[in-house]
């Protein structure tokens, strides 16, 4: 690929006692794209973007966002780089309403006056107007999950972490999910950590897949697919 590289890890590695849950990696991501990262159960997919986020401290190596050394780092001080994360269980204020969780996501960074603006642009762009005076506790999951996508997208990152982001969903909230995650790199370069290939299918174009703590393999949606190697360690005798 072409263009500016602004994630890298540099032979990261990640140790639980005895058990390599990440063995010497290096991967890059480049300037505007939407990477998934897929592999079976215990492949290493999840501890990688927990070290990339910095809710792990690699055992080994580091991760260079923009030239930032960010291995080690606390969560804030990788969100601080423009880096908006969404972890696998929602991080949301259930007694609040939708419109002042995404406010106070917007808030953080900005003044009131531009969160506020920000708030709006936001609820329109992910089509939660019809929901924006709800309270985030009574809403089904998949909506929680689309309130947590907002405040990620309020802070108006520039890469966009997430983590199995249509875990627990319905089949019509998987599809609107993709449609919302296509949007979000319209501004943002975005890493999407997956185990539905179904789901994957509908929105990457470069895919990583990791097997025992390595990647294995990296290309296109459809190389990926038709690898034996995939087949064999990640999609088993499931039709494809």
């Amino acid at each position: 690929m072409t263009g500016e590289i602004v994630l890298e890890t540099r032979n990261l590695s990640q140790h639980f006692g005895g058990v390599v849950a990440v063995d010497r990696v290096n991967f890059t991501l480049w300037d505007a794209e939407l990477r998934c990262l897929i592999g079976p159960n215990g492949a290493g997919k999840s501890t990688f973007f927990k070290c990339l986020t910095g809710q792990l401290s690699p055992t080994e190596g580091d991760v260079v966002i923009r030239d930032f050394h960010a291995g080690g780092r606390e969560p804030h001080e990788v969100a601080r780089l423009g880096v908006g994360i969404k972890t696998q269980v929602p991080n949301v204020f259930d007694g609040l309403s939708v419109e002042e969780n995404v406010w106070l996501a917007a808030r953080r960074w900005q003044g009131a006056k531009r969160a506020k603006v920000l708030t709006d642009e936001t609820l329109e762009r992910l089509v939660l107007g019809d929901i924006r005076n709800d309270l985030v506790g009574v809403l089904a999951h998949g909506q929680r999950q689309w309130v947590e996508l907002g405040m990620v997208v309020a802070a108006e990152p520039w890469l966009v972490l997430l983590d199995e982001p249509t875990a627990g969903m319905t089949q019509e909230e998987v599809l609107r999910t993709a449609d919302l995650i296509k949007e979000i790199n319209q501004t943002a370069t975005m890493i999407v950590v997956e185990h539905d290939m179904q789901f994957i299918r509908m929105i990457a174009n470069q895919v990583t897949v990791f097997h025992e703590g390595r990647i294995l393999i990296e290309d296109t949606m459809d190389a990926v697919a038709r690898d034996q190697r995939v087949r064999d360690v990640y999609l088993g005798h499931r039709q494809q």
